[in-house]
């Protein structure tokens, strides 16, 4: 073999490992529960794009199956600004995780959230965009996670239950205009109803965060609606347009009826 078919055959080789790097270890698989929650998650609309504007990010194999971390991420801007998403993982028992409603200043979309996987799904978004909705998601082995005990003492957790942290990650002053990236984490049990307490084994009541928005001043950056497979102590990663204001306000309202209410400084450091 010539040097030069030696050298075009290594770049071959090269260029094809790059291409499978790059391809998702997990993508969707075929599987007959969406077949059943399909016409409902997506209220008989059939005309559904596979993802081609946003990209999911999810783990092949889940460190925790109780906090599975899931990243949504706009990577084509030309369909418009995705305006709401689900959530689904398919195989949990309540398969709609969340469904979301995102303002224009959440343009274009970057959010991460974490999620309970009961057994091994595919973990599923559709988005929505003001003429089209796509659908993306991934497959992600894990178990047990609906049913994962608790990791706080029930006493500890309804003592600070409600209690919020808004953390940004850039260092950019309060500006209209200038991109954030910030987190916010609001400590709540999110009991699914299908753990045991750990010393009578009965099943410990479903108590989770249903409804959450939260605005910079009078302006919706996100409104959620959530069920049992939001983890434990909900966290919220997501970038956004300042748009000068302050703060940011938050009010959550769980299955329980209390509501939880506070504005955090955008420059807090709590």
């Amino acid at each position: 073999m010539t040097r030069l078919a030696l050298t075009a055959l290594c770049l071959s080789l090269a260029l094809g490992t790059s291409a499978q790097a790059e391809a998702p270890r997990n993508p969707l698989q075929e599987g007959e529960t969406w077949d059943y929650l399909r016409s409902d998650i997506l209220n008989d609309n059939k005309a559904v794009t596979p993802g081609s504007i946003f990209s999911v990010e999810a783990p092949y194999r889940a460190h925790d199956a109780a906090t599975v971390p899931v990243v949504i991420t706009q990577t084509d801007q030309s369909a418009g600004p995705i305006r709401t998403l689900k959530l689904v993982v398919d195989e949990n028992p309540a398969p709609l995780a969340a469904e979301i409603e995102f303002g224009p200043a959440m343009a274009p979309l970057n959010f991460e959230t974490r999620v309970r996987v009961n057994s091994y799904s595919n973990l599923r978004v559709v988005a929505e965009t003001q003429n089209a909705s796509y659908i993306d998601g991934r497959f992600v082995k894990a178990s047990g996670g609906c049913a994962a005990p608790a990791t706080r003492d029930p006493e500890v957790a309804l003592a600070h239950m409600g209690e919020m942290r808004l953390r940004h990650f850039d260092s950019a002053p309060v500006q209209a205009g200038v991109r954030r990236d910030a987190q916010l984490m609001i400590r709540h049990p999110n009991y699914s109803g299908l753990q045991r307490d750990q010393i009578t084994q009965l099943f410990v009541p479903a108590h989770f965060i249903q409804d959450l928005t939260v605005w910079q001043g009078d302006d919706v950056l996100f409104s959620l609606t959530g069920g049992i497979s939001i983890s434990e102590d909900p966290v919220f990663r997501f970038s956004y347009t300042d748009n000068g204001a302050p703060d940011l306000r938050i009010r959550a309202e769980d299955t329980d009826g209390n509501v939880f209410e506070q504005v955090l400084p955008k420059d807090s450091a709590s």
